[in-house]
């Protein structure tokens, strides 16, 4: 009887102690500081922008009149938003099992995601977090307007000239047991792209 209750409360002190662990790198997590890296492989219906950072006259447009919206049943939007985060603690890792996200532009919620890969950042280092994005932007001129979304599109891949507010709100995940387990609270990270006027 004395053996299974020392087991039990040895299997019981191993995974209080991963739990406070896990909530101590979530913890390290908020602390970190969060920028914009670069935004990648840039895709609108079929239209391969790489980073986005110089159209082409026939890529322009082209992306016009598809932007405009036209006879298109769906208008596909990819890509990968890379953040820097940085771990300032110079004691402890930060890390956590994944997370939430939604991503906006100039205040229009584009698209929301996971990121399901585990991330660790050492202390005193710094890793690029990979964000990939997906959305049909015909629904989102179904839902706020052909102008809207026209207009915020073409200044944020560089049509026209305008800079774009983008909002990224993450929400760490942590593993209590085997149950990933979502923050209340966001981190927020914003950061203009686009050219000025």
């Amino acid at each position: 009887m004395k053996k299974a209750i020392i087991i039990l409360s040895t299997i019981l002190f191993m995974y209080s102690c991963d739990v406070v662990q896990q909530i101590g790198g979530a913890y390290n997590l908020l602390q970190c500081k969060y920028d914009y890296n670069s935004i990648d492989n840039i895709q609108i219906a079929g239209i391969n922008l790489g980073k986005g950072k110089s159209v082409s006259v026939l890529q322009i447009a082209s992306l016009t009149t598809i932007l405009s919206g036209g006879t298109l049943q769906n208008i596909p939007l990819s890509m990968v938003i890379n953040l820097d985060v940085a771990n300032p603690n110079e004691k402890a890792s930060a890390f956590l099992n994944g997370m939430d996200y939604e991503i906006e532009l100039n205040d229009m919620e584009l698209t929301s995601g996971k990121l399901d890969t585990p991330v660790r950042i050492e202390p005193g280092g710094s890793q690029v977090v990979p964000l990939s994005i997906g959305v049909d932007l015909k629904n989102l001129m179904n839902r706020y307007s052909k102008e809207k979304v026209s207009g915020e599109m073409s200044r944020f891949i560089g049509i026209t000239p305008g800079e774009t507010k983008v909002t990224v709100k993450l929400w760490p995940k942590v593993l209590i047991g085997n149950t990933p387990i979502k923050s209340p609270a966001h981190i927020p990270v914003t950061f203009l792209v686009g050219k000025k006027k």
